[in-house]
């Protein structure tokens, strides 16, 4: 089965699940299912960051899977990472509360949740660091895992209809140039500051090679020698081509921020900053004036932070069905029969 694409690329899907216009929702609520299901969220939690503690590579999975819109309006792609995780809430719930909790919301908690453990978990370890150094092996400190990174407003329902097509019309591809960026995301109602805000998301995970191997042999399309992306680090260029070895390789994957792939933080731009954005798109961050002014804002870690909850909730908040549209899906890769 074909590999499931980068975070930017699935981004345009305005991880909207079950999804039906482009405007943003009105049934969303915080603590939608207290008194309906009133242990949901913290079901989600508690699996989720099971699976986290011991698979730092899980968030980047479930925020994927966020972005992608891959339950409902796209035909599920089962070897997509992180749907095991959200199938064992789903079957969790189900035993719970029957017929309650959408896949959607699961997927919108499942992708806070996780990303939310792994900053607190860094915060942790930092923390330690300081708490040994100061106070030797007897220092000890209190932590509140209560800390999550951006609210989830629920409410949400899943679709009944799974249309790849429909899907395959709003993903910009790897190699989309900065027009084409602002217009996929002008489609969903979001602006240039929630494309560079969003693409922060690619401070953790991987792409595979053959999503931006062109950059590396054959940039110009003239298959020409030494034929590399020239707004590409040419240092960082040659250790790419020491992974990715042709044009060909579909199998091979790479950190999408280098030296620190599983944190999620703002290493991003500094990355990008120094030409070493994996992706064209990525690069295309660079070549507007307002994009690039927002790359060096986004370079102080509170600032990021504060622009990706904001923008995050943004997006969740798009087309997604509620009240009576739509269904509660039993199991979140097949519509109810």
């Amino acid at each position: 089965m074909k590999k499931p694409r980068s975070l930017l690329l699935l981004l345009a899907i305005a991880i909207a699940l079950g999804s039906s216009a482009t405007g943003q929702a009105a049934g969303l609520k915080k603590g939608f299912y207290k008194k309906r299901c009133p242990q949901a969220e913290e079901t989600v939690r508690s699996i989720v960051w099971k699976h986290v503690s011991t698979n730092s590579e899980l968030p980047a999975k479930l925020l994927r899977l966020f972005f992608h819109d891959c339950f409902v309006r796209v035909r599920p792609n089962l070897s997509l990472a992180g749907f095991d995780v959200i199938e064992e809430v789903k079957t969790s719930l189900e035993k719970a509360c029957p017929a309650t909790v959408s896949c959607a919301d699961i997927v919108a908690l499942a992708a806070r949740d996780s990303v939310s453990f792994q900053v607190l978990f860094i915060e942790l370890k930092t923390t330690l660091i300081v708490v040994v150094i100061d106070n030797g092996a007897h220092g000890y400190i209190h932590l509140q895992f209560d800390r999550l990174l951006w609210e989830v407003k629920t409410g949400r329902r899943d679709g009944t209809i799974s249309r790849q097509s429909e899907a395959l019309l709003d993903i910009p591809s790897p190699a989309s140039n900065f027009s084409v960026l602002t217009g996929r995301f002008a489609n969903k109602s979001l602006g240039v500051k929630d494309l560079v805000v969003l693409s922060g998301a690619h401070t953790i995970g991987v792409g595979h090679c053959n999503l931006f191997s062109q950059r590396l042999y054959n940039f110009t399309g003239k298959n020409a020698a030494n034929d590399t992306d020239p707004s590409l680090d040419p240092t960082y260029a040659a250790l790419l081509k020491t992974k990715c070895r042709s044009l060909a390789d579909n199998t091979t994957t790479v950190e999408m921020d280098p030296g620190s792939s599983t944190d999620f933080d703002n290493h991003y731009y500094a990355n990008l900053k120094e030409k070493k954005g994996l992706f064209v798109s990525d690069a295309a961050l660079l070549t507007d004036q307002r994009s690039a002014k927002l790359v060096g804002k986004l370079l102080r870690p509170g600032d990021f932070f504060d622009a990706f909850r904001h923008s995050i909730t943004r997006m969740g908040a798009i087309g997604v069905l509620t009240g009576t549209a739509g269904e509660i899906r039993n199991k979140c890769s097949v519509v109810n029969s």
